[in-house]
Formats: structure tokens, C-alpha cells, sequence
């Protein structure tokens, strides 16, 4: 900026194994945003090595890439980034029309991913006929429809109440345990947080603190 370079990582070293269930914790400017949108490969490391699936992004075309990101990351966002005029069933079926999924294959997985986060009552409606916590499970089922391997959770709990966002928190948690998906989440709340079996501590575009890797089922190759 103005000719001055900002890191916002420096010498992160780090491994999300398949099945773990990670909080990135730190403060604003810590870079843990910076570090979600490389996890998700939405931005490319200046330098480094980021490999997802064995396969390093670097490597990749912006098609290889695109296709990654549709068949191995889904992603929860905190503004949930539902289409406004579209129903809940179509909101969650879009990424299948990115991987090509017939129109009735991708109504019959979009109406079970709902069932999965027990909205099967609300197919139809559209985000403005839904409360928050049922906007941001729609975007829980967006992500899972395409049964990717990671989950990535951008202050999912943000923009809910408490009792919500602890309805939304268990979902993932039960996701996680019975599908063996990874879900990583950025927060910068403790007691969101203190729900995950690793917590990364991010400051100053470091990992000041990380209480365990690969706690999850899978050692092998990492996500």
C-alpha cells in the first residue's frame, strides 16, 4: 500500500487434519481472516507452500482452483450471502449447478441437506421469511450439500443471539461427529471458541498458541 508491504501471515506453519474440529482465535488485524481466505483458497500465498488434499494451490489454474474450492471447502459466512429472491432450497442447490448436478438430483440433495438442519418445514421460503439462525443454517446446508471435507466458518455465531448461535454451534458440532467433516471457524468469541478440540491463537500475523494438532480421526493426509 503506497509502497509499503504489510504481512498480514509471517511463518505460519500450520495442519488442519480430516475430522478435526478447530477455532482461529486473535484479535482485529491478527490476520485470521487473511488465513481463512487461504484455507479456502480464495486468496494465493505470496510465498510458502499451501497444499489442500495433498494437491498444492499454487499449482493450480483458476479452473483447477475453482473446482477445488466446489468440491472440497464449504463455506459459512457471518452475513450468511443467501440470494434475496431465491428460496432456501434453491440457495443451497447453487453450488451443484456449479459441479453440473441435473436440476432433479440437485432438488432431491438440496431438500435433504435442509432436512439435516431440521428445516425441512422451510423449503420454499425466501431469506426475508426467515429468522437469522434459520438464514444461517440455510448457509450451514449451502455449504454441506456438495459433502465436502472441510467446512470453513467465518464468525458464524456473529450476527446471532445466544441461544441461536448455541443452536447453530451444535449443528456443527454434530456434523462434525457424525459426518467427519472438518470445520474450522474464526471467532473472537472464548466460549465459541472453547467449544472447539484445537484452538489456534493468531496475533500479529503469527500463531502465538496452538493447543494440539490432527486431534481428529484421521492422521493421514491432511486437509
Amino acid at each position: 500500500m503506497d509502497g509499503v508491504a504489510v504481512s498480514a501471515l509471517r511463518g505460519v506453519s500450520l495442519r488442519i487434519g480430516r475430522g478435526e474440529f478447530a477455532a482461529i482465535l486473535g484479535p482485529s488485524g491478527s490476520g485470521k481472516s487473511t488465513l481463512m481466505h487461504l484455507l479456502g483458497c480464495l486468496d494465493r500465498p505470496t510465498t510458502g507452500v499451501l497444499r489442500v488434499g495433498g494437491r498444492e494451490v499454487s499449482k493450480l489454474s483458476d479452473t483447477e482452483l475453482a473446482e477445488l474450492r466446489n468440491n472440497t471447502i464449504g463455506f459459512v459466512f457471518q452475513s450468511f450471502h443467501l440470494l434475496a429472491r431465491t428460496s432456501a432450497r434453491e440457495n443451497v442447490g447453487l453450488p451443484l449447478v456449479y459441479q453440473g448436478v441435473p436440476r432433479k438430483e440437485r432438488r432431491a440433495r438440496a431438500t435433504e441437506a435442509l432436512a439435516a438442519v431440521g428445516l425441512s418445514h422451510r423449503l420454499d421460503h425466501r431469506p426475508s421469511q426467515l429468522s437469522g439462525g434459520e438464514q444461517q443454517r440455510v448457509a450451514i446446508a449451502r455449504a454441506l450439500v456438495g459433502e465436502p471435507q472441510v467446512v470453513l466458518a467465518d464468525e458464524p455465531t456473529g450476527n446471532l443471539d445466544t441461544r441461536t448461535g448455541n443452536e447453530v454451534m451444535e449443528l456443527l458440532e454434530r456434523l462434525n461427529a457424525e459426518h467427519g467433516v472438518a470445520v474450522v471457524l474464526v471467532t473472537h468469541e472464548p466460549d465459541i471458541a472453547d467449544r472447539a478440540a484445537r484452538q489456534i491463537h493468531i496475533r500479529d500475523g503469527l500463531i502465538e498458541r496452538d493447543t494440539g494438532a490432527l486431534t481428529g480421526r484421521d492422521t493421514g493426509e491432511g486437509t
